[in-house]
This record gives C-alpha cells, sequence and structure tokens, in this order.
C-alpha cells in the first residue's frame, strides 16, 4: 500500500471513527459511571470485535477477487455510494448522544468490561458492511490481500481506540456540551457532510487505484 492511500485512509478512519456509534456510546456510558481509565478496558474488546469483523470481511473479499474483477469493482463503487448514503442520514439525524439508552454493566471486572465492548462490537450489524464498503477503497488487486487487510485493521482499530479515549475524557468534563441539541445537530451537520465528501473523494481514489 502506498503511503498516500495510508494517509488517507488514516484521515477516513478518523472521520469515520469519532462519528458517534455504539462503541463511542459505550465509551460514554462507562466513563461516566466507572471513570475514563477503566472504561477503556470495554474500547479493547470493541477492538477485538474489530479485528474479528475485519477476518470475517477479508474471507469474504478473497472470494470476491478470485471470482470477478468486476464484481470487486462494482463493491468499490457501492462502497462509495453507502458512505454518500450514511453522510445523508447522518446529516438528518436529529439524536443527541444522551437520546439513546445508555450501556449498563452488571460488573466492573475486567473481564465483564472486556467482553461487553466485544459483544457491541460483533452484534452491531452495519460493521461488517461498513468494513465491505471502505476497505475495497484502499485495497489494490495486485498487491497481498492478506497484508493490506492487516495494515487497514490495525490502522482502523487504532484510530477508534484514540476516539473512544478521546469521548471518555471530553464525556467526563463536559457532559452538559454532549447534551445540548443545537450543538449535536451542529456536528451531525459537520460529520453528515464530511462522510458525503469522503464517498465523492473515494469515487476518484478508485479511477486511480484500480
Amino acid at each position: 500500500m502506498h503511503l498516500s492511500n495510508w494517509l488517507i485512509f488514516c484521515g477516513v478512519a478518523l472521520v469515520v471513527t469519532f462519528t458517534p456509534g455504539p462503541g463511542v456510546l459505550l465509551a460514554i456510558s462507562n466513563s461516566l459511571s466507572i471513570g475514563p481509565c477503566r472504561s477503556m478496558i470495554s474500547s479493547l474488546g470493541n477492538m477485538m470485535g474489530l479485528f474479528i469483523i475485519s477476518g470475517v470481511t477479508m474471507a469474504g473479499m478473497g472470494v470476491i477477487l478470485a471470482t470477478s474483477a468486476i464484481a470487486f469493482t462494482t463493491l468499490k463503487l457501492s462502497g462509495a455510494a453507502y458512505l454518500i448514503y450514511l453522510g445523508i442520514k447522518q446529516w438528518r439525524s436529529k439524536a443527541s448522544l444522551f437520546s439513546a439508552p445508555i450501556y449498563q454493566a452488571d460488573s466492573h471486572s475486567a473481564w465483564r468490561l472486556f467482553s461487553q465492548g466485544l459483544t457491541v462490537a460483533l452484534t452491531n450489524p452495519k460493521a461488517i458492511l461498513f468494513f465491505s464498503a471502505l476497505f475495497p477503497q484502499f485495497i489494490k488487486q495486485d498487491a497481498p490481500v492478506l497484508a493490506q487487510f492487516t495494515v487497514l485493521t490495525i490502522t482502523f482499530a487504532a484510530c477508534a481506540l484514540i476516539s473512544h479515549a478521546f469521548y471518555a475524557l471530553l464525556a467526563r468534563s463536559l457532559k452538559s456540551q454532549f447534551a445540548n441539541p443545537r450543538r449535536m445537530q451542529l456536528f451531525n451537520y459537520a460529520s453528515g457532510g464530511l462522510f458525503v465528501v469522503l464517498g465523492l473523494s473515494l469515487l476518484r481514489l478508485r479511477n486511480k487505484t484500480i
């Protein structure tokens, strides 16, 4: 993978992981109940879940790569379109980070927290679809798929861990700011717009990397 493509992926991954989802909500909830440091145990479990989902995605992608170049190109186009769809959906969302039910852990043991994060990742039905949409944009068919998937997965998981730490610390000190509907609406507009821009830019990246 070229360094320029990896840097682009880092930017995309940061936007994606900093957009609130189940993993972020879990990090915020645990941060408020048990503190930012221990909340990161569940984030490590969430990161492990991302590796498992990536493995499943890679297995399916390998079949597509071996079957048809046209199918792979179609998948990449569909992935870019999916990012644009997510952007529009995020733009129109009126939800606040605290409008959804807060996850509650029945135990504060390290294993319970870890398995909590793992379960949240594995039971998110959008995760494998998102990986299938995002990763093909940065994979070259003439290079080893396993190595590329490994780099992308480690990078994405690291970005997710960074975002969880950021939100855990911020939620602990600025809870009232997260609960402000107007501020969350502005955040939804900004993150939704970024998703649309990324989807459109990935269409250009596709033409350069196929």
